[in-house]
C-alpha cells in the first residue's frame, strides 16, 4: 500500500470517527428530546381524582405512570416506613413512605412523602402531617423486591414493593404509590391545619421527582444521527472501493503498457 493511500486512510479515520461522535450526539439529543416531551405531555394532564385512574386490587394502568392524580384522605404515621440506600442529586438518604387512607374507599395507599438524607434517627425526621389532607402525587407502579440488603433494621424495607407493604399494613391497598408533589390541609381539620410538616413549612422532607416515562426517541434528531453515521460507512467503503481499483488496474495491466 502506497504512502498516498496510507495518508488518505488516515483522513478518512479522523473524519469517519467525527462522523459517529456526531451520531451518538445526535442519539443522545433524540433521546433527551423524547424524555422531554414526554415528561411535558405528562404534566400537562390534568390532575384526576385517584378513583377514577384506579382502585383498590384493580391491576396498574398502562397509561397510569406518571399520571397525576389527587386524592382525600389521612396519613398514619405510625406505619411509617424507610427505603435506604436512595440517592437524589448524588446524595445517599432515604425514602421516607407513609400509608394514606382514602376517604372515599378506605383502602391505602402508599406516599412517598421526599427524601431524607444520610440515616438519622428516626426521631429526628418530620413526621407526616395529621389530620384530614387532600394530596396531589404523581402516580407509579409497585417496585420489584430488592435483594441483597440481609436484614434490615426495624422500619426499613428493601423498595416500594406492594406485596410487602401489604403484609405490613393489611387491609386493601391500591396497586400503585404516588410521589407527593403537594398536601393541602383541610381548613375545617384543626389537626391538619395545625400539622407543622405539611409542604412547604420548615423542616419538611425533600420531594422527589418521579422517575422519567419510558420514551422512544424524536425520529428527526435519530434521522440525522443515522445520517452522520452513514456519512462515517460510506467514506470507509469509498476508500476501500478506490484502492481495490487502483489495485486490480496495476495488477491486471499489461507488462510493458503504459500506466
Amino acid at each position: 500500500m502506497t504512502p498516498k493511500w496510507l495518508g488518505l486512510l488516515a483522513v478518512v479515520v479522523v473524519l469517519g470517527g467525527l462522523f459517529v461522535r456526531l451520531g451518538i450526539w445526535q442519539y443522545e439529543v433524540a433521546q433527551a428530546d423524547a424524555r422531554q416531551e414526554a415528561l411535558d405531555a405528562a404534566l400537562a394532564q390534568p390532575v384526576l381524582p385517584l378513583d377514577e385512574v384506579i382502585q383498590p386490587h384493580m391491576p396498574f394502568p398502562d397509561t397510569g405512570s406518571n399520571q397525576r392524580v389527587e386524592a382525600v384522605g389521612r396519613y398514619e404515621p405510625d406505619r411509617l416506613r424507610y427505603v435506604p440506600q436512595r440517592l437524589l442529586d448524588g446524595v445517599e438518604g432515604r425514602w421516607a413512605i407513609v400509608p394514606f387512607v382514602v376517604e372515599s374507599t378506605g383502602a391505602r395507599i402508599p406516599v412517598l412523602r421526599g427524601f431524607l438524607a444520610g440515616s438519622a434517627q428516626v426521631a429526628a425526621d418530620p413526621p407526616a402531617p395529621t389530620g384530614r389532607l387532600t394530596v396531589v402525587g404523581s402516580l407509579a407502579p409497585s417496585e420489584s423486591p430488592r435483594s441483597g440488603h440481609g436484614l434490615l433494621p426495624e422500619g426499613e424495607i428493601g423498595s416500594v414493593d406492594l406485596g410487602e407493604l401489604l403484609n405490613l399494613w393489611g387491609g386493601e391497598v391500591y396497586n400503585g404509590f404516588l410521589f407527593a408533589i403537594s398536601e393541602t390541609p383541610d381548613p375545617g381539620d384543626v389537626a391538619a391545619v395545625g400539622s407543622g410538616s405539611a409542604a412547604g413549612s420548615p423542616g419538611a422532607v425533600e420531594r422527589v421527582p418521579p422517575p422519567d416515562v419510558p420514551t422512544g426517541l424524536s425520529m428527526r434528531n435519530a434521522a440525522y444521527a443515522l445520517q452522520w453515521w452513514l456519512f462515517a460507512v460510506f467514506g470507509l467503503w469509498m476508500w476501500v472501493k478506490m484502492v481495490r481499483d487502483d489495485y486490480r488496474r496495476r495488477v491486471l495491466q499489461p507488462a510493458g503498457d503504459p500506466p
